[in-house]
């Protein structure tokens, strides 16, 4: 802390709940992914898959605290990443802290520390994502040595190009209010990456406990609130719009997916599918992730109307293994999130709490298009490259993949069954 404590008197108290709130509900998404990923597993794998996700938040505490706070939101880092002048939560964690989209700033009330732990939130839920396209093919001590090492490298760079006040991504004016980029295009290109090195053949098989997987995705549309409305930083009208977007595009997700599913089988074997659902809830969640703060309700409905149909469409695709749609989920809903950002941003929305932006297309600015983009093809690009390097060079020093389908034995045996 500094030797100059800032007086509590200069925050507010109000904005400082909501967002602890927000990281409460966001930490509550992470055993979320793990149950839909654990109903969707195997029943032998069931286990593993929960708990490789649910130890990314011990392991990214641990290099949040040290140093991964500080490179990624460091105010005097240069433009491709920040230092350490933070590492350890040390220096100037009371001030309060300020945020600037582009070159328009706004300042919120509320201090470093508390964005601090709302925004490891949001590292330990992205490695997470990553495993489960390789759900029951991979052994765990290594896989967490990968979260570790990929937390860094990628992660920590590309949140920095986003959100760090001297990002380059952001000082060009890229919008991305909660995540796009950073979270999901990340952690769709790596699971890609990640399902592409470990190609074990598995055989075809059904989810293995439905009630989990809505569990899990209860767990995520629930703490999406947090996750969405908390990137307002405070409690005010823009969070709340964020709420409101959020939900209207899980919804209009879900059914999407849900219906084409159920409008694909002959007449005789309709059903409507629980499972689609969630995915397609999650398509939903995923998509309104980076416009939930830019834009209106009537836009998220095509938000989740375009993300239920396109991701849905994306798990057609055969030349890879991705056990949990990881890759047509978090990838292409992310992408698709973006470039309808770049369309629908819109400065009202903005405005609610004081931040000035061009827009998007709507208001005429159809280069916003261009720039999200580009920061679609500069994180997937970064992700799968670094994933790629960082799976080839620990697969020469580690045993990385199971050797069959018994994965809670390999990894989990003693919590298993003493």
């Amino acid at each position: 802390m500094s030797s100059n404590a800032t007086s509590n008197d200069s925050y507010n108290n109000g904005d400082v709940a909501w967002v602890l709130t927000s990281t409460c509900l966001v930490w509550l998404m992470i055993p979320g992914i793990a149950f839909v990923y654990g109903g969707m597993s195997r029943r032998n794998g069931a286990l593993s898959s929960l708990m490789l996700c649910f130890l990314a938040i011990p392991i990214v505490s641990i290099q949040w605290i040290l140093f991964g706070y500080s490179i990624t939101f460091s105010n005097t880092g240069g433009r491709f990443i920040g230092n350490f002048k933070e590492a350890l939560f040390i220096n100037n964690l009371d001030e309060t802290i300020s945020h600037q989209s582009g070159q328009y700033p706004y300042y919120e009330k509320i201090p470093k520390l508390t964005h601090a732990v709302f925004q490891l939130m949001f590292a330990a839920i992205t490695p997470s994502i990553i495993f489960g396209s390789v759900s029951g093919r991979i052994k765990t001590i290594p896989a967490l040595i990968f979260l570790f090492i990929w937390s860094t490298l990628v992660y920590d760079f590309i949140a920095y190009w986003c959100w760090s006040n001297n990002g380059w991504l952001n000082e060009w004016g890229v919008l991305d209010f909660a995540g796009g980029t950073p979270v999901h295009i990340s952690s769709g290109a790596a699971a890609l990456a990640y399902c592409l090195v470990v190609r074990r053949n598995v055989d075809i098989f059904r989810p293995h406990d439905a009630t989990n997987v809505i569990l899990g995705t209860v767990f995520l549309w629930f703490g999406w609130f947090g996750f969405n409305g908390g990137s307002a930083l405070g409690a005010n009208l823009r969070a709340t719009m964020a709420c409101i977007v959020t939900n209207t595009a899980a919804s209009a997700g879900g059914l999407t997916w849900m219906f084409i599913e159920y409008f694909k089988e002959p007449a005789e074997n309709r059903r409507l599918s629980a499972v689609g659902f969630c995915s397609g809830a999650l398509a939903g969640l995923v998509a309104i992730t980076p416009g939930s703060g830019f834009v209106t309700p009537y836009a998220s409905l095509i938000f989740g109307l375009l993300s239920g149909a396109i991701c849905k469409l994306a798990t057609e695709i055969t030349f890879y293994r991705d056990e949990n749609e990881v890759f047509a989920i978090h990838g292409v809903g992310g992408i698709i999130g973006n470039i309808l950002t770049g369309v629908f941003a819109d400065q009202r929305i903005a405005m609610l709490n004081n931040q000035i932006i061009d827009g998007g297309a709507i208001d005429g600015n159809g280069i916003q298009i261009l720039k999200q983009l580009v920061s679609c093809v500069v994180g997937f690009s970064w992700s799968f490259i670094i994933t790629v390097i960082i799976l080839f060079i620990m697969s020469k020093i580690l045993d990385m993949e199971t050797t069959g389908n018994n994965n809670d034995d390999e990894n989990f045996v003693h919590a298993a069954y003493d």
